[in-house]
């Protein structure tokens, strides 16, 4: 991937980009362009000036950090792999940025060491930088020391393999193995790192055993981890602050369906907030309570009824308010 940035003419209004076989594209205002493949999308910065009295404020390593958002961290990294080009020549982040310069910034991501596989996968959004998918329960996101084979991670490799591209698989949205539904992924590690600094909303519906005795609430209680070797968490006085909205959307004789929001993004958060309060999620084998448990299994529930439904953000790129919802569903209530 490659991001391309013409800067503005000082005191202008119009922007001039080149780029290969393309046309000359003549747009009202300074702009950003980030290019992937032969795709670009501009966005305007207003009243960003460079070269100015403060001699950092032109430099391209602050034009890289203040304009394209980018970490410390990624600057070295592209500056060290010699990724920068100014007018298509190799240069130095001390490069002062001057009015008309084109610049180039070229991601490298590591190629991924467990293998592509096909398979169907559900793409419910995608353009050049964020691909989100509905992913199924009983599939791990990642492939792990014993399974690097049969993850969700996989099947998106082998989706872009099948499509031509060149994507990295960098997930924001992290759901256990038997949670379903919405994963948003960016497409290179710049991307992730914007999402990371205005993080999505994100939306679960669940059917729990019982049901709360209000129609909506906050459950407001730390989480920590058990003692190793355990890999459970617990609500411990010690714990991280850890915050849940809820709210009821559906009551049945023995089940209500409920709408989550985790405030906070803690380890099995929802899981265990939802047991913690007396209305475990059905089919959930480790905090489900053993009325719970017999429950679903009179109902051949093999998995934890927990969907991530819906994310909201704002798009890195384009600065749009985005909002998608996953195509599962969980089961009409009993």
């Amino acid at each position: 991937m490659s991001l391309v940035w013409q800067s503005p003419r000082l005191g202008g209004k119009a922007l001039t980009f080149y780029r290969k076989s393309l046309k000359v594209r003549e747009i009202a205002t300074p702009a950003c362009a980030l290019a992937r493949n032969d795709s670009f999308f501009f966005k305007f910065t207003e009243g960003t000036r460079y070269g100015t009295d403060d001699d950092r404020a032109g430099k391209l390593s602050s034009f890289l950090k203040n304009e394209l958002k980018m970490s410390t961290g990624l600057v070295n990294k592209v500056k060290w792999a010699d990724g920068l080009r100014v007018n298509g020549l190799s240069c130095h982040t001390n490069y002062q940025v001057e009015p008309g310069d084109v610049i180039a910034v070229r991601l490298e991501e590591a190629q991924p060491e467990y293998p592509a596989e096909q398979g169907p996968l559900t793409v419910l959004f995608e353009d050049d930088w964020l691909l989100a998918v509905d992913k199924p329960a009983g599939m791990l996101i990642h492939p792990s020391r014993n399974r690097i084979t049969g993850t969700l991670a996989n099947l998106v490799q082998g989706y872009y393999a099948r499509t031509g591209q060149q994507g990295a698989f960098h997930p924001l949205t992290r759901l256990d193995r038997d949670t379903f539904g919405i994963v948003l992924i960016a497409k290179n590690s710049h991307i992730h790192a914007l999402l990371q600094q205005r993080k999505p909303r994100k939306t679960y519906e669940a059917l729990v055993f019982g049901g709360p005795d209000g129609e909506a609430g906050l459950i407001d209680a730390p989480i920590a981890r058990k003692e190793l070797p355990s890999l459970l968490r617990e609500i411990r006085p010690d714990g991280k602050p850890s915050v849940t909205r809820y709210r009821v959307l559906e009551r049945g004789a023995q089940v209500s369906r409920l709408e989550l929001e985790p405030v906070t993004g803690r380890t099995h958060q929802l899981r265990l907030h939802c047991a913690y309060m007396g209305f475990p999620i059905l089919g959930d084998p480790q905090y489900g309570s053993e009325a719970s448990m017999a429950f679903s299994r009179e109902r051949d529930f093999e998995t934890q009824l927990l969907l991530a439904k819906r994310l909201e953000f704002i798009h890195p790129i384009t600065g749009q308010t985005m909002a998608l919802e996953s195509r599962m569903t969980l089961p009409e209530l009993m």
